[in-house]
């Protein structure tokens, strides 16, 4: 029996493996004494081990943060890095988010790209080795955590107790591997003298916004503009009256924060509307002039370019909260500039223009030689199961656990060309491109013990 039909024979178990894991909304929750990013998160880890041991894993639970299972005998590790909580599910799904749907050869629901059914792909090709019969001549540590979406935590703390492993790969990126990851910078910028009675939108500072509502005084500006310029933009929206004035509700389209310009960003749009409408509020203008809708930083000076990619910029959630409006800047810098000096820049501009900014993070970019034999192990395995020759390693824009540990790249689970819309409502995974996931990863398991 050939590693494929092995693969296909377990087709429909590897569905309802996934859809184990899909019924649990997993975005970070509130903590208790034992569960770090609430009881949600530490119950879908509990079932992941659990099939982990299914597969006949030895699983550890390092304290709710994050979890392995590992097999195999030697002094060299290979880890396989993944996570389970995922981003809200917000709104505009077709089918059930938390519920597998099959559809024209596609699996819908939250996490069945990002990350869920990547685990459960790595899960199998473990259990196809044993299968096969394979001798592990390295340990094997499939590794899944909890808060990859937001802020890495639990890796922090796999790192602290357990360190890093020898080689190995995080299954949350692009096929045939990510080599370089571009560098971060978190931020908020916040102001108190809008007359904007309260505006809402955006579930995740690394998601374009979708959605965005603002209620605002009658006098506000020219509301028949309003409708006027969304129209000409072709946004859907609504506008109502309500105790207060008027309530505007803007709809864009969601991405990923590291494609920016893949979305139509909703608290964007209602600013640039709101400025067309005459508005002259201080956050309309302080707004529009720093950020707008560019989606390379270019308002507040920090737009940036090299041979491996342009700077993203990203307004992904808009609050009003005790008379304040905040706001969320998500920035992918690029390979080769210090987020220091990006810092640097996008400060002086907020404080030209009279916008309070507060930086919350920094992360650095991530670069391997595309020549590292590890790195090249993958892509041969990648290549040798598709027979694709000619899409190469590359770097992104998004950032995945491997700025976290030692020695390890994106290496799936996305194949070129493929929009599975993670982040976005109608998440899926096809079928086959999920069982195939499972062919490479045996292969690619085998090619890292070999080195």
């Amino acid at each position: 029996m050939t590693t494929k039909e092995r693969v296909y024979a377990y087709k429909d178990e590897i569905i309802a493996s996934l859809a184990r894991l899909v019924k649990y909304n997993s975005v970070e929750g509130t903590p208790t004494e034992t569960e770090p990013f609430g009881p949600t998160c530490a119950a879908v880890l509990k079932e992941a081990l659990g099939m982990m041991e299914e597969h006949g894993l030895k699983t550890t639970n390092l304290d709710n943060y994050i979890g392995f299972g590992e097999i195999g005998e030697g002094d060299k590790l290979v880890g396989v890095l993944g996570h389970l909580d995922i981003v809200p599910a917000g709104d505009g799904w077709n089918t059930d988010p938390f519920t597998v749907t099959e559809k024209d050869g596609k699996l819908y629901g939250r996490g069945t790209s990002d990350d869920k059914g990547a685990m459960v792909a790595s899960m199998y090709a473990l259990q196809i080795l044993q299968d096969e019969g394979y001798k592990f001549n390295k340990r094997v540590r499939l590794i899944t955590g909890t808060n990859e979406e937001t802020g890495s935590r639990c890796l922090a703390h796999y790192v602290e107790k357990e360190g890093h492993f020898d080689y190995g790969f995080t299954p949350d990126a692009n096929f045939p591997g990510v080599y370089g990851e571009k560098g971060m910078v978190s931020a908020r910028f916040s102001c108190n003298d809008s007359r904007i009675i309260s505006i809402n939108g955006g579930e995740a500072s690394n998601v374009v916004c979708n959605k965005c509502t603002t209620v605002l005084p009658n006098d506000f500006c020219d509301f028949d503009k309003v409708k006027q310029y969304l129209e000409k933009e072709n946004l859907e929206y609504t506008l109502t009256d309500v105790a207060e004035g008027k309530e505007l509700l803007v709809r864009g389209v969601a991405a990923h924060a590291s494609t920016p310009y893949l979305g139509r960003n909703a608290i964007s749009y209602t600013f640039q509307a709101l400025a067309f409408a005459g508005s002259n509020d201080p956050l309309v203008t302080k707004y529009n002039a720093l950020i707008g809708l560019a989606t390379d930083g270019s308002n507040c000076n920090v737009k940036y370019e090299d041979k491996y990619g342009a700077l993203t910029f990203n307004n992904g959630v808009i609050k009003t909260e005790d008379g304040v409006i905040w706001g969320t800047i998500d920035i992918r810098t690029g390979l080769l500039v210090k987020s220091e000096e990006i810092v640097e820049r996008m400060q002086k501009a907020f404080d030209t223009i009279g916008l309070t900014l507060q930086v919350r993070g920094l992360v650095a970019p991530l670069f391997y030689e595309p020549e590292t034999p590890w790195v090249q192990a993958m892509v041969k395995a990648y290549r040798d199961v598709t027979g694709d020759m000619d899409t190469q390693p590359m770097t992104i824009g998004g950032g995945t656990y491997a700025k976290g540990i030692n020695n390890c790249i994106g290496f799936g689970c996305e194949f070129a060309g493929d929009d599975n819309h993670i982040h976005d409502a109608n998440e899926f995974v096809k079928i086959s491109d999920l069982l195939l996931q499972v062919e490479i990863y045996v292969e690619t398991i085998k090619n890292l013990c070999e080195l």
